[in-house]
């Protein structure tokens, strides 16, 4: 069984696999890969066993990283929550996977690393060649019920009353892509990203995504009078609403703007035809963010990440170290803040 390479960005047959098959999701998208392509410099591919000038039946899709700093590596995909193995057969799944072992060696990666979304469907997660490197809980709202049967789900008094206090502060809410609306979610990215002790992503990315993902991407932020309180980033793809990033100004928790938010969002995709809201991934070690999500009705997978060769990191011995960066990232100026995040973050994908 041969295997075969394609730009998932210039061969039209992607794009038209992707818009088809059950489990594809944003990220595997030629407008995802496009964007992180532009931002990072980083060659998106896809692997299949259908040869060239027929119609797709499978295909992993990754982005080949090179990094003077953190190695190269293959991995599906950077910056992304999940990224299923679009393959249902598990003999095209084992010629895949040691297709890879042997480009492994080949190509000198690091690492080839893989993100799917279910491992227990995914032929390439449960083969023995693969070790967990990382694991996350996923989180998923059911959107299927109306609008009232949603809201009589949310948590009472983390969600309910908050979403009540927000609408009676009269925020301002607003939603689009444009470069006023990028900016006020910008500056309160930079705010949420030195309180977490992290430097923001570039503002690059955020720019390419608008420009790639074009209507199916939106910025939402709410304000009380000039002064932008929340703000989150949501993305459609098919039947999903996808949420990417959220900030805020925690001066102004209290008066409710994130839950309006995520309220406003869910009215939206309920408006056209949503079943599900993709809440992403959580750290398994952040039960806050965790019960954020479960409040609003959310149900809970585990998300393990896998990587060959079969070396397990879980537990990173770096994270003394890690703890010492945040500290001092929180205490750097803005222009060296953001600075250090358009350094960094395409080594790190």
């Amino acid at each position: 069984m041969a295997v075969y390479r394609l730009n998932p960005i210039e061969d039209p047959r992607w794009a038209e696999f992707v818009a088809r098959h059950p489990s594809s999701s944003l990220f595997h998208t030629p407008h995802w890969l496009r964007a992180l392509q532009r931002t990072y410099g980083y060659d998106p591919i896809a692997y299949t066993t259908t040869p060239p000038g027929r119609e797709l039946a499978n295909g992993v899709v990754f982005c080949r990283i090179n990094s003077w700093l953190s190695g190269a590596r293959l991995v599906s995909l950077p910056f992304s929550d999940h990224c299923q193995p679009l393959v249902d057969d598990p003999e095209v799944a084992s010629e895949l996977l040691r297709w890879l072992k042997r480009a492994l060696k080949k190509e000198n990666w690091k690492y080839v690393e893989l993100r799917p979304l279910f491992s227990g469907d995914s032929a390439l997660a449960l083969n023995g060649s693969l070790a967990p490197s990382e694991e996350y809980c996923w989180q998923v709202v059911d959107l299927r019920p109306d609008l009232a049967a949603l809201f009589r789900q949310f948590h009472k008094s983390c969600v309910q009353r908050k979403i009540h206090r927000a609408e009676r502060e009269k925020l301002k809410y607003e939603e689009g892509q444009s470069e006023a609306l990028l900016a006020k979610f910008y500056c309160l990215l930079i705010l949420t990203r030195r309180r977490h002790g992290l430097p923001p992503q570039p503002l690059a990315w955020f720019q390419n995504l608008l420009s790639c993902l074009g209507d199916r991407i939106l910025i939402r932020v709410v304000s009380k009078g000039e002064d932008p309180v929340a703000s989150i980033v949501t993305a459609f793809h098919k039947n999903t609403l996808v949420y990417k990033y959220g900030c805020s100004d925690t001066r102004f928790n209290n008066l409710g703007g994130t839950p309006l938010l995520f309220w406003k969002a869910i009215q939206d995709a309920k408006r056209f035809g949503a079943e599900k809201y993709d809440l992403g991934r959580s750290e398994s070690g952040n039960p806050g963010l965790i019960a954020f999500k479960e409040n609003w009705g959310a149900v809970s997978f585990p998300l393990r990440y896998y990587r060959l060769p079969p070396e397990r990191c879980l537990n990173k011995p770096w994270q003394w170290h890690s703890r010492v960066a945040k500290n001092i990232i929180s205490k750097m100026p803005e222009t060296l803040l953001t600075a250090t995040g358009r350094l960094l973050y395409r080594h790190i994908g």
